[in-house]
């Protein structure tokens, strides 16, 4: 059995455009097809493609948005043409007597936002969102507002990288995701003293089940369920095949509804994972605090960097220094000799070593007599 061809789209760019000619937002165009405004966002920047019926569904509201733009296009024309025939017709006039214009009044030009001024409106638009998302994966208010500037004051480090990202929202959210779940948290000292449960029965007993789940199956039901993302972006965040990303999914949502059995209907889920999350008071730090933040968390490791360059330097000039400049070859251990005899004092001399010793004193030490040989 051979599948039909897939209905084709125009390219991103082409998607995003008849989109604006239309005076459609995002939303807007995603509650008319079905899906989500990030999926929406995702299709127009080219990172995923639709599949099966939203497909077909997205095909056909761009093919009648092409022909509502080919219709506007078409009536401009007209026009212009009318509008040409008119100025042909005044012209076969005489010309009358030009009245004075007024001059037209110059057109102000949109102010360019500094980096800091987008950084903070990333920050006003995006953090409280996060700071309660993050909040689900870890259940500890403090961690998850830490997490959150950390992802940011990351984020105020690399600012160009950032700014020029197709998902700012998205880079600072999987930054402050890997921060909170990283395996180290467990040891800070804080981590042993459990933050207050929250009010709700409802909400404790989710919140208690959601912290059962494995670090990844939390993040993805996270994505997915809470945030919104589609499949094929829940797989890109998470680093994970999207066969892999399902069934985590699956296996969340099955771990979920085991002790929860309202929330097996998956709009349910993604209900009161909002009202969880909204019902805790949850605050972020202002945008200058968080600059600030990582303004002196980069200083520090400046001067870090900086001692220990300076350090190693002084260590290897000491070491140049006071190494030695040849080689000395090393002892070789000492040994045992045996088989020596032992010293002793002499003894007194005998009747012939003294008439030898006598007759060395009375010969002379010098001359001819000892050079020639005599015989005796």
């Amino acid at each position: 059995m051979t599948r039909s061809p897939a209905t084709p789209l125009p390219p991103p760019k082409a998607r995003r455009r008849l989109r604006e000619s239309a005076a459609l937002t995002q939303p807007q165009l995603a509650t008319r097809v079905g899906v989500t405004p990030a999926t929406v966002r995702a299709w127009e920047s080219g990172r995923t493609t639709p599949r099966g019926r939203k497909r077909e569904a997205y095909a056909k509201l761009l093919k009648t948005l092409a022909e509502e733009e080919a219709a506007r296009l078409a009536k401009q024309e007209q026009e212009r043409e009318r509008e040409r025939e008119r100025e042909r017709a005044r012209e076969a006039l005489p010309a009358p007597v030009p009245e004075p214009k007024p001059e037209p009044e110059p057109k102000s030009e949109p102010v360019a936002l500094t980096p800091a001024q987008a950084f903070d409106a990333l920050y006003a638009f995006s953090a409280p969102a996060l700071v309660r998302q993050t909040f689900l994966l870890t259940g500890r208010r403090e961690q998850a507002r830490e997490s959150v500037e950390r992802a940011f004051q990351t984020a105020w480090e690399r600012w160009p990288e950032v700014a020029r990202d197709r998902d700012p929202v998205g880079w600072v959210r999987a930054t402050a995701y890997e921060y909170a779940l990283s395996p180290w948290q467990r040891f800070r000292p804080r981590h042993r003293h459990p933050e207050p449960p929250p009010a709700d029965p409802g909400d404790r007993t989710l919140l208690n089940t959601l912290l059962r789940l494995p670090p990844r199956h939390r993040r993805t039901l996270v994505l997915y369920d809470g945030v919104g993302l589609d499949l094929p972006e829940t797989a890109a965040e998470t680093e994970a095949s999207t066969p892999a990303t399902a069934n985590r999914l699956l296996h969340a949502r099955e771990a979920v509804a085991g002790r929860l059995p309202a929330l097996a209907d998956p709009r349910v889920l993604h209900r009161r994972l909002a009202e969880l999350a909204s019902n805790e008071r949850l605050r972020a730090a202002e945008p200058p605090a968080v600059r600030g933040g990582g303004e002196r968390r980069a200083r520090l490791r400046t001067r870090a960097a900086i001692a220990f360059t300076v350090a190693l330097i002084g260590t290897t000039a000491l070491t140049a220094r006071t190494a030695p400049t040849h080689y000395e070859p090393p002892v070789s251990p000492g040994q045992a000799v045996r088989g020596v005899p032992h010293k002793v004092a002499p003894g007194s001399l005998s009747d012939e070593e003294l008439e030898l010793r006598q007759k060395l004193r009375d010969q002379m030490q010098d001359g001819p007599e000892r050079l020639s040989p005599r015989l005796e």
